[in-house]
């Protein structure tokens, strides 16, 4: 059975940091696409960030770039996300998922996590 979990969410300043962690079990991580969604109450789940099966590959949106990395440890089935320059606007859950294709729309993944709530301070 698959499963994802995030955790590593919290509340931080502007201008501060967090790490976001995913765990993933019972699959073959690596054959997967992982990426990073987030939503606030009222708007459309978002894609945040992406990394490839091998981890080569990454990409991100616009308001994050330059300030998140994404990354992923395949031995230990693991994904990251490394959040750095947080602003008010990062406020929100943030979801791990996996897709067996390259894609951003969250229609394209197949599977998620529960999420983990990360609220960014003034």
């Amino acid at each position: 059975q698959v499963q994802l979990a995030e955790s590593g969410g919290g509340l931080v300043q502007a201008g501060g940091s967090l790490r976001l962690s995913c765990a993933a079990s019972g699959w073959n991580f690596g054959g997967y696409a992982m990426a990073w969604f987030r939503q606030v109450p009222g708007k459309e789940r978002e894609f945040v960030a992406r990394v490839s099966g091998i981890g080569t590959v990454q990409t991100y949106a616009d308001n994050v770039k330059g300030r998140f990395t994404c990354s992923r440890d395949n031995d230990k089935k693991m994904m990251y996300l490394q959040m750095n320059d947080l602003k008010t606007e990062d406020t929100a859950v943030y979801y791990c998922a996996a897709a067996g294709r390259w894609v951003v729309e969250p229609e394209g993944y197949d599977y998620w996590g529960h999420g983990t709530q990360v609220t960014v301070s003034s």
